[in-house]
């Protein structure tokens, strides 16, 4: 799998072009026994090409803009990017204006000479989990394909594209695990910043209280070399912590309950793992994560915030997909003092888990706690649907309520079904956890 570094490498040596990766990357788009057709809702490939070209040129006269120079990149399609429209994966947006400019998030992939290959498929309007589109068709896992199994969402076409080569970092979005439980289910390694490091203009809102920017890639330090160009940070040296004496905290509690089987034991081998490399894992009661009926109860902010933003179309609902607008009405129920009582607890809730959080360098759970169901069984009814994304999301929304940060890596044994292990921590505490989840990973990543 590309990793930034290595192909810095290979560029810098003249071991391949900029354009060369491009044609690489369009190529497994284009590959019909692939999943290009559906984890892509548009390519810039004449564009990219001429990008690509400018690279080359920058290069050969000595001009490298950053790490992700002349890399192949992919962008989610609920952001902006300049002449096109944003359709955030739903059909209602397909006639309106073209985007005046690029999101802030896309124009620093741009300056950072990143080349972008296209738009990636989303559940519509980022609401769902399971990765499915009934508009634009659902991209199916890269894992055991023939089964036909769910992506996971809402950054679906992003993690298919990530695991199937199609690009070297997708940018997606996080408001409830969007970028790190689809990152867990196929085998990527996904990054949620901090929320406000990293603008979110010009991308199309679920959530304006929740909602977060970042990358899916392919290692630890790929998301690091992206994170400070998203933040418009200036590039700062990156290196794991040492394992041995790395301070983890293992919450007991539901987020490490009720796994499936082969969840479970990827997550306990992981565990195992570290602890015979020095980490030193704490488990403590984390009874704040246990509450979180209490802090999406009836959708949480999302449910409220999102039919603040939908119901100016209220009247084409029937256009959307009848499950994306069952979750939308739900927020019509919520009421301000609902909304004041989610800013309360979640201000208990940070400070609690703040002070619990400060001995450590960073916390562990499963990503997720299920491996990828397929199409078919999440697909069969409405019941079906509803319990499923519920499943999928239920560990990782408690970094967004937290104003968190946080990892999803792949922990599983070659061959197996994705499992991601997620390392997280409190705000802003990004650079620490990005250096314990590079330990962390170089453990994993170790065989024998």
């Amino acid at each position: 799998m590309w990793t930034v570094a290595q192909l810095q490498r290979d560029l810098a040596a003249g071991k391949t072009t900029s354009r060369e990766l491009l044609e690489q990357a369009l190529a497994r788009i284009a590959d019909p026994a692939g999943e290009g057709a559906r984890a892509f809702l548009k390519l810039y490939a004449e564009q990219a090409r001429a990008e690509a070209a400018h690279s080359d040129l920058l290069r050969r006269s000595g001009v490298v803009r950053s790490a992700l120079e002349g890399l192949p990149v992919s962008v989610k399609d609920l952001f902006d990017v300049g002449g096109d429209v944003t359709r955030a994966g739903s059909k209602i947006l397909a006639r309106e204006a073209p985007a005046a400019a690029d999101a802030p998030a896309v124009a620093r992939l741009r300056a950072a000479g990143a080349v972008i290959v296209g738009r990636t498929n989303m559940v519509e309007f980022a609401f769902g989990t399971t990765g499915l589109n009934p508009h634009y068709g659902t991209p199916k896992n890269p894992w055991d394909r023939k089964s036909a199994r769910v992506p996971g969402g809402s950054s679906s076409g992003a993690a298919v594209a990530q695991a199937d080569g199609m690009a070297v970092m997708s940018l997606g979005s996080d408001t409830r695990g969007s970028i790190r439980q689809p990152a867990a289910l196929c085998g990527v390694t996904g990054w949620k910043p901090t929320q406000r490091r990293v603008p979110r203009e010009g991308a199309f809102p679920l959530s304006y209280t929740l909602d977060t920017v970042g990358p899916l890639a392919n290692s630890v330090a790929c998301c690091a070399a992206v994170d400070p160009i998203l933040a418009g940070e200036p590039a700062a040296p990156f290196a794991a912590l040492p394992v041995k004496g790395l301070r983890l905290l293992l919450p007991r509690c539901s987020v490490i309950e009720d796994l499936d089987p082969q969840v479970g034991a990827a997550f306990e081998a992981a565990l195992k793992k570290l602890s015979a490399a020095g980490a030193a894992i704490t488990e403590l009661p984390v009874p704040a994560f246990d509450r979180q009926a209490e802090y999406f109860k009836g959708g949480g902010y999302a449910g409220a915030e999102a039919y603040a933003i939908h119901r100016r179309w209220q009247d084409r609902l029937g256009e959307y997909d009848p499950r994306v607008a069952k979750r939308v009405l739900l927020g019509k129920d919520i009421s301000a003092a609902d909304y004041v009582e989610f800013g309360l607890l979640r201000t208990e809730y940070m400070r609690t888990v703040e002070a619990l959080a400060a001995p450590y360098d960073a916390m562990l759970m499963p990503t997720t706690p299920t491996i990828a169901p397929t199409i078919a069984e999440v697909d069969a009814d409405d019941e079906a649907y509803f319990r499923w994304n519920f499943r999928i999301l239920r560990n990782v929304g408690i970094v967004n309520f937290l104003d968190g940060c946080g990892l999803s890596l792949p922990c599983h044994a070659p061959g197996a079904a994705p499992v991601g292990l997620a390392v997280f921590g409190v705000a802003m505490s990004d650079r620490q956890v990005l250096a314990a989840g590079a330990a962390i990973e170089g453990v994993l990543r170790a065989r024998g």
